[in-house]
């Protein structure tokens, strides 16, 4: 006997991921022509399980189904001969894929089609109601208008799920079998599919009980080819637009985060923003608290039922100044005050004191400038300090626990205090921001700094509109 057949069978499900008019039903076609393989349609369908009008299977019906569909998953399983799956759709259970994606003994096969010839399809299925063809003489055919707003979400629906599934199979370190519309019916490649699969069984022929619906060029499949072709003028087809991202993700501060119990407000504090003034401000309204952990913060949330939550932006170039004096000027993260001196040259003054003169400062912060755009993209040996971490990345960390509910610019936060105040009923006391960071700033700008910071934090003047930095 080979290890192989030792170790037993390399897969004992599988899941077939795929999308509507990409094809599903021809290969679960082919996939049942196979002896000892079973795909069982579309179980997890929030319309029906398994295929249009049916409302029960494996003793589960829609109501057992939505109580537990991991119960109805097992006994598909359990009560099918062979090598038994099904077909997913991004718009199926949500519960079923984490448990597929993290099983390494259920096969994925990866289905996928031409986003616009598949979008196409479904608006001609919509149209004469016709989603499977066995006989060619009951072809209903029609045209379909292209809807640019319609394609788009489909477009987006559709690479959103191919991004989730490429990740959790990444980081599971598994692999999919990946097959394109055009290739289910070479038989080769079905072939080489239960090659893969482990299953003994071949095709001798591709199954033929299905019949293409729409044949024929995408232009002629539409009544206003020239809106589609408009439309898709405008699509970045190759994410041209896209800044890579190799910034390290960031989880929430908790510890950092500030609760007022008489203004049941929590600030989550941006690190290089304003945080002192937020909190002399919530430390005016009474009773407040901070160092929390997890538990206690939820402990606090739930004892203060209706808090609203919100957090404060800083321009980046402000910002990212203020990190320098106090971080790196003043000596406090000896380490990036070092790589900056040593591998960017910058001609730093002695730590805590002050520079000579303006332009040995605004050289030095231009160096920092540069450095930071370095640390972003994962280019220096040192971590990304959260001091000058992106704005983006840290919301989207805070999102992991809880998403703020209000985003204020310093510059607007006396009518972001204004509006708390009015939501949850209190006065807000007066606000005092210090303004010498803006005159340090202020002292040393120039057109050069403004370039370099976008160019570093391109992410936060994107995500939140931040023109040039006004004094």
């Amino acid at each position: 006997m080979s290890d192989t057949a030792a170790a037993g069978p390399r897969f004992t499900s599988f899941v077939m991921l795929a999308e509507m008019r990409t094809g599903s039903n021809f290969l679960e076609a082919n996939l049942n022509a196979l002896e000892g393989v079973t795909c069982l349609g579309e179980m997890f369908n929030p319309r029906f399980i398994g295929g249009s009008k049916r409302q029960e299977g494996f003793g589960y019906d829609m109501e057992a189904r939505e109580k537990d569909p991991l119960g109805l998953l097992r006994a598909m399983r359990d009560q099918t001969p062979g090598l038994s799956g099904f077909r997913y759709f991004h718009d199926h259970d949500q519960r079923i894929l984490p448990a597929v994606m993290e099983d390494p003994a259920c096969a994925k096969i990866i289905l996928t089609r031409n986003p616009l010839e598949s979008y196409i399809s479904w608006q001609i299925a919509r149209a004469t109601e016709q989603w499977r063809l066995t006989n060619v003489k009951n072809l209903k055919t029609a045209r379909a208008e292209f809807e640019p707003a319609g394609f788009e979400a489909h477009l987006e629906n559709v690479q959103e799920f191919q991004i989730r599934l490429m990740h959790r199979l990444q980081v599971s370190g598994q692999t999919a079998f990946y097959i394109d519309y055009e290739d289910i019916q070479d038989l080769d490649v079905l072939n080489g599919l239960a090659a893969w699969l482990g299953v003994s069984a071949r095709l001798e022929a591709v199954d033929a009980s299905l019949v293409k619906q729409n044949p024929g060029a995408i232009s002629d499949k539409v009544t206003n080819p020239q809106v589609m072709e408009e439309a898709l003028s405008r699509l970045d087809r190759f994410n041209l637009a896209r800044t890579p991202n190799f910034e390290p993700r960031r989880s929430a501060a908790v510890p950092s985060f500030i609760a007022s119990d008489q203004g049941r407000l929590l600030y989550m504090p941006v690190k290089g923003g304003p945080v002192a003034e937020v909190t002399a401000w919530l430390a005016a309204l009474g009773d407040v608290r901070g160092e929390f952990t997890r538990k206690s913060l939820r402990d606090w949330e739930m004892s203060h039922p209706g808090n609203l939550s919100f957090t404060v932006l800083r321009h980046p170039l402000l910002r990212a100044h203020t990190a320098f004096l106090h971080l790196i000027v003043s000596g406090r993260l000896k380490e990036h005050r070092n790589a900056l001196i040593r591998a960017h040259r910058a001609e730093l003054p002695p730590k805590g004191q002050d520079f000579a003169d303006t332009d040995s400062h605004r050289a030095a912060f231009l160096a920092f400038l540069r450095y930071a755009k370095l640390s972003l993209s994962g280019q220096t040996s040192q971590r990304v300090d959260p001091h000058w971490a992106s704005q983006t990345a840290i919301l989207q960390g805070f999102a992991g626990l809880r998403s703020p509910d209000l985003v204020i610019r310093e510059t607007r936060l006396s009518s972001g205090f204004t509006h708390l105040g009015a939501e949850l009923g209190f006065k807000p006391p007066p606000l005092t921001i210090d303004p010498e960071p803006a005159r340090a700033l202020e002292s040393i700008w120039c057109e050069e700094l403004e370039t370099a910071a976008q160019e570093a934090w391109s992410r936060d003047y994107t995500a939140f509109g931040f023109d040039r930095w006004k004094i």
